[in-house]
């Protein structure tokens, strides 16, 4: 009887071969594929802020609203892996291709590239959407109230915070990516992509994609007064909602933390673990 599961040494393998299929891809797909994976890790981003902004909202609730978050926000990733798209954050697993000399630094780095642009367009479409439509009017301006709360706290981060807490984030979202390559069923496939997300939000940490959608939804949304005066926040905090901050304080340094947690500790690792070849 065939296993349900590949060992790791097969997910590495598996993953080389991944990377190899990514890289093929023309540039028009990974710009179309990687708009799914911005527009679904936004609709997961929403959903969780809807589903835990009144708990988020008082100091005693805050930890079961982390976790309510982390539970609806699973579901990106699993739309991503299930339905298929392109993940920039995932795709740093590709690193495993390159060290395999199987595809080059440059196919590598086109693909980032070009999956980067195609989730900041899929994740700002939804965040104007969302905001366009009046939905964040919902629980008496509470839940645009929240939206703002969340883009200003992540707009206000310093950089070296924002890019350990990047490291730390896509650790556990490449973890997700390689286990759900290692599941035969799609049973499977959800409950890698599941637990390790639960972790990752509950706990707070930065990804890259996501915050394509919390900062620039957080950012329009204040331009609503009934929104604004629903999120209770100071005027220093305020001014760090900006877009320049946005970009310096938050997905520059969370990009390049992604980086390091998916590429280097994760890849790179279990490249070192699996398949480097011994002399």
């Amino acid at each position: 009887m065939d296993k349900m599961f590949l060992s790791p040494a097969e997910i590495a393998e598996y993953t080389s071969g991944v990377a190899v299929t990514k890289s093929n891809l023309s540039l028009l797909k990974m710009l179309l594929l990687g708009f799914m994976a911005g527009a679904f890790i936004a609709f997961a981003s929403n959903g969780s802020t809807m589903a835990a902004h009144n708990l988020l909202f008082k100091p005693e609730t805050y930890g079961m609203g982390r976790a309510l978050t982390g539970v609806v926000f699973g579901t990106g990733l699993m739309m991503v892996v299930v339905a298929g798209a392109e993940l920039f954050t995932g795709n740093n697993l590709m690193i495993i291709g390159v060290l395999e000399k199987k595809i080059s630094w440059a196919a590598m780095l086109r693909n980032w590239g070009c999956v980067y642009v195609g989730n900041f367009i899929g994740s700002l479409v939804v965040a104007a959407l969302s905001v366009y439509s009046g939905l964040m009017s919902a629980s008496a301006n509470d839940f645009g109230g929240m939206t703002i709360r969340i883009a200003a706290s992540k707009a206000g981060l310093n950089f070296g915070k924002a890019l350990v807490l990047g490291i730390l984030c896509n650790i556990l979202v490449c973890v997700a990516v390689w286990m759900s390559f290692g599941a035969k069923d799609l049973i499977g496939k959800l409950f890698a992509c599941f637990f390790p997300i639960w972790l990752f939000v509950t706990s707070g940490f930065e990804h890259s994609i996501a915050n394509m959608f919390y900062v620039p939804a957080g950012l329009w949304a204040k331009s609503n007064p009934a929104w604004l005066e629903a999120a209770k926040l100071s005027d220093s905090a305020l001014a760090n909602l900006t877009w320049g901050n946005f970009f310096i304080n938050n997905l520059i340094p969370v990009t390049i933390g992604n980086i390091i947690g998916g590429a280097c500790v994760v890849g790179l690792v279990y490249w070192l673990c699996y398949l480097r070849k011994k002399a």
